[in-house]
């Protein structure tokens, strides 16, 4: 299988993982693809052409996508690149959507694995889901120890903060519980109903102000 060998940032990394998703049901022109990720996915919010394009190149390189150029038409003077996932590229994304180790217990790690649960294994799914509860809830505990510790030097503000920020990850793993109860029921019972998320809120997504 074609690869290289690129040092990656981990925000890189999860921007060819996402990319090779998308693709995952069907080509994509540019335009098209960063408008999927900035509008589905918050880490990416603020995606520039400067950073997609890079990394449709690495994947181009690494055998994981091919690319086609269309001659301009119309008005258009750019010829337009649509970008389709190869035979590799669909066996690479299966080997990373098959990984469930701590890093896709992070918060923007998390966020696109879980955009990605339909394509998902169900065991690595619920193995994901409760590391990432079991993060939310030491996260929880530190926020409620700090707090305790200095509560009483706290300003008003910086009180509502830390009750923010306890409040939202409170949420998120009674969030996270009902998504697990919903899995093993599923395990147990794969009917239609088993998946049945009618009374589950999402909670609100973790801090997204990522700048590219």
């Amino acid at each position: 299988m074609p690869s290289s060998d690129r040092p990656q940032s981990r925000r890189a990394a999860l921007l060819e993982f996402a990319v090779l998703g998308l693709l995952h049901d069907g080509p994509l022109h540019g335009y098209e693809l960063r408008k999927r990720l900035t509008t589905a996915l918050g880490i990416f919010r603020a995606l520039s052409y400067g950073s997609l394009y890079p990394a449709l190149r690495h994947l181009v390189d690494s055998g994981w996508i091919h690319e086609t150029t269309e001659p301009a038409t119309g008005s258009s003077k750019r010829p337009r690149i649509t970008y389709e996932l190869t035979a590799d590229g669909k066996e690479h994304f299966q080997d990373l959507v098959a990984a469930s180790g701590p890093d896709a217990w992070d918060d923007d790690d998390f966020d696109v694995r879980f955009a990605f649960f339909s394509r998902t294994e169900a065991q690595v799914r619920l193995r994901i889901l409760e590391g990432r509860r079991s993060r939310l809830e030491e996260r929880l505990a530190n926020i409620r120890d700090a707090s305790q510790a200095r509560r009483e030097r706290m300003d008003s503000y910086t009180l509502a903060l830390q009750q923010h920020g306890e409040e939202r990850a409170e949420r998120e793993v009674r969030w996270l519980e009902e998504l697990i109860v919903a899995e093993r029921r599923a395990a147990l019972d794969p009917g239609p109903a088993a998946y049945d998320t009618t009374d589950i809120t999402t909670p609100q997504s973790t801090t997204t102000n990522n700048k590219e």
